[in-house]
């Protein structure tokens, strides 16, 4: 007892010679750590995430922590966790004087930590109250404190203290609930190799956690048993068995409801507020996200997306956005076919080529500039040649039909008037109107940019489309309307951002030609087509790398893409009416709409043309007769 009083004595001196001559008195008499905290630990209050009608959607808590009494514990977990991190945590002071020396040594040459001692008491006491910077200081806090510790608290609280806060990977603390998320059981029924299994992931839960790393953690796993049998904890059967012994981790079902809407707030609330204040300071976030929307497009596209893995291929993904026309709320969206697989928000990442739904906003600017609906231009094969290079645009269906109206080029997709109608009024026109809609990608103003060939997101690709169902206003796709502290008080508030980019007179002849090509389509769903008007544009880049389907309700507006997220062609014939577009119709037809009918600019007048000639029909019974607004 003499000679641990006089260690103490020394080592607490060296302390506060290292830290400053107060530190010690400081620490001791100014509650520069509450001790207590390892018998009182909260972990705050969740924040709650509310859906569009106030109910809860998800929330953001510190974790998952299950406590558990030490004596309801088998022995051979404390043993793992002993063996893996601790061989001498019963007869320690709370630090080891063996791996202070031999880590000192080794920090020391390399002139940093590189090295660590850390005792289990050391370990809860960084877990508790330190972060985990590596300095010389901060080291040498954490050696004090974890004296301090021992001094107050039995071996047996710090031991059922750290076993019920340590961190396992994947959000899940404490060995309760790491057993019941691994196996489906209480820790009070772990086998040993499932204890040792535990002890293992502590070290790196990044590197061992079996739910990330497999193969390593059961190679970590049979160190530990080995550390076992080295001290006699398990005999020479229950080593070779447990070795031998696969993972066998539950199959839990998968919580696949909305986890990319999820991972999207969790960054820009994390970003916004911080970490601590998300996790533990009981926010109430409203979004505007619909739950109901939410499943619909989740079940819709994991039902395309499983028809898709056997006719083209089972690495095929895509993204869906639905935003809410006039206020820009996000409403529903899929970030891939499978958040397990790959966390990569493709609706919100994924740069892709934009295709043929740029042709909206290209006819939008030429009407701007002039030319009308009703004017006609000849589809025919062109040439360009720059310096070696010769470039011969086709159509779809490599088909040229003479003199067409602009208004048959839209609905028709037709590339070569495209290309034409851009180099009439000047590819600028088109690059100033994109900028307006936020393309935040480079704009070069080639020919080929009549076709698409600039890289967008879905949620860009969304914000464009929504101009033509919300008379020529922008509105930027949100999911966030406001944040309350715990107390009710309003600490946040979305400012919307609305901008006019076309005149409604404008954007709303654009979505009368867009009508046209949609109403083609239905006769391939006429069974289970929607029950409101609506307004599409398609798209398909080259070698159908993406398929691409942007379409409007009155209420909502929707951008999916279908494509290999390496971008590798997708084989022929492969267009996204029969890949992108039923995303989106099985969708829509879960959606219950209250407003079945836009409302145009009361300017606009409705004439009868023939789509090729562009002269006024007697009726739309006509053969080749449509209805355009003027």
């Amino acid at each position: 007892m003499i000679v641990t009083s006089i260690r103490y004595f020394i080592y607490t001196t060296f302390l506060c010679s290292a830290l400053g001559a107060g530190a010690l008195f400081f620490v001791l008499h100014h509650q520069w750590i509450d001790l207590r905290a390892l018998e009182h630990y909260n972990p705050g209050t969740p924040s709650l995430v509310l859906d569009d009608a106030g109910n809860e959607l998800m929330r953001f808590q510190l974790d998952k922590r299950k406590p558990i009494a030490l004596q309801h514990m088998p022995k051979h977990l404390l043993d793992a966790f002993i063996a893996a991190e601790d061989w001498d945590f019963f007869n320690h002071l709370g630090i080891s004087w063996k791996g202070i020396l031999r880590s000192s040594l080794v920090n020391l040459y390399h002139g940093r930590i590189v090295q660590g001692a850390s005792t289990i008491t050391q370990q809860l006491v960084k877990l508790l109250f330190f972060d985990a910077q590596k300095t010389f200081k901060r080291k040498l806090k954490e050696q004090l404190c974890s004296i301090l510790v021992e001094r107050q608290f039995t071996k047996e609280q710090i031991l059922e203290t750290y076993l019920n806060h340590v961190y396992f990977g994947c959000g899940i603390y404490g060995v309760e609930a790491a057993s019941q998320r691994f196996w489906n059981k209480s820790a009070a029924e772990l086998t040993v190799d499932q204890s040792a299994m535990l002890a293992a992931i502590v070290r790196s839960p990044g590197s061992y956690c079996p739910l990330l790393c497999p193969l390593s953690g059961q190679q970590r796993r049979n160190i530990v048993l080995h550390s076992m049998h080295k001290l006699n904890f398990i005999d020479d059967a229950t080593y070779t068995y447990a070795c031998a012994h696969p993972l066998a981790l539950y199959e839990q079902e998968k919580l696949t409801y909305a986890p990319h809407v999820k991972e999207m707030l969790r960054v820009f609330l994390e970003d916004l507020v911080g970490k601590k204040v998300l996790y533990g300071d009981g926010l109430i976030i409203q979004t505007t996200i619909n739950s109901h929307m939410q499943q619909a497009a989740e079940h819709s596209f994991k039902k395309q997306h499983a028809q898709m893995s056997k006719t083209l291929s089972s690495d095929i993904d895509g993204a869906l956005i639905t935003i809410d026309v006039h206020s820009g709320g996000i409403k529903a969206l899929v970030g891939g076919a499978d958040f397990t697989q790959s966390k990569f928000n493709r609706a919100l990442q994924a740069r892709r080529q934009i295709g043929s739904i740029i042709k909206p906003l290209l006819f939008a600017a030429a009407l701007q500039e002039g030319l009308s609906f009703t004017d006609t231009e000849v589809d025919e094969p062109l040439v360009f040649e720059q310096g070696n290079t010769v470039w011969k645009p086709n159509n779809w269906d490599l088909k040229f039909r003479g003199p067409v109206t602009r208004a048959y080029a839209l609905s028709h997709s037709n590339n070569i008037v495209a290309i034409k109608t851009l180099l009439e009024i000047g590819a600028d026109k088109l690059v100033d109107l994109a900028k307006k809609c936020h393309i935040n990608g480079p704009l070069h103003t080639y020919p080929s940019l009549a076709l698409g060939a600039i890289d967008v997101t879905p949620v860009e690709a969304v914000g464009i489309f929504n101009i033509f169902a919300n008379n020529g206003m922008y509105v930027q796709p949100h999911a966030v309307q406001w944040i309350k502290n715990k107390w009710g008080t309003k600490i946040w508030k979305y400012e919307p951002v609305l901008e006019t980019v076309l005149p409604a007179h404008i954007s709303g002849q654009v979505a009368k030609v867009l009508e046209l090509g949609l109403k083609r389509i239905q006769k391939y769903f006429k069974h289970e087509w929607i029950d409101t008007q609506a307004i599409s544009k398609t798209g398909t880049t080259n070698e159908s790398r993406t398929c691409w389907f942007t379409g409007s309700t009155p209420e909502y507006t929707t951008a999916v893409y279908i494509g290999f997220d390496d971008n590798r062609p997708m084989g022929k014939y492969v267009y996204p009416i029969r890949t992108a577009l039923p995303v989106w119709l099985g969708m829509q037809n879960k959606v219950k709409s209250k407003n079945k009918f836009f409302v145009y600019d009361p300017s606009l007048q409705e004439i009868i043309i023939n789509e090729r000639t562009g002269l006024l029909a007697r009726n739309e019974h006509e053969d080749g007769a449509i209805v355009i607004y003027v």
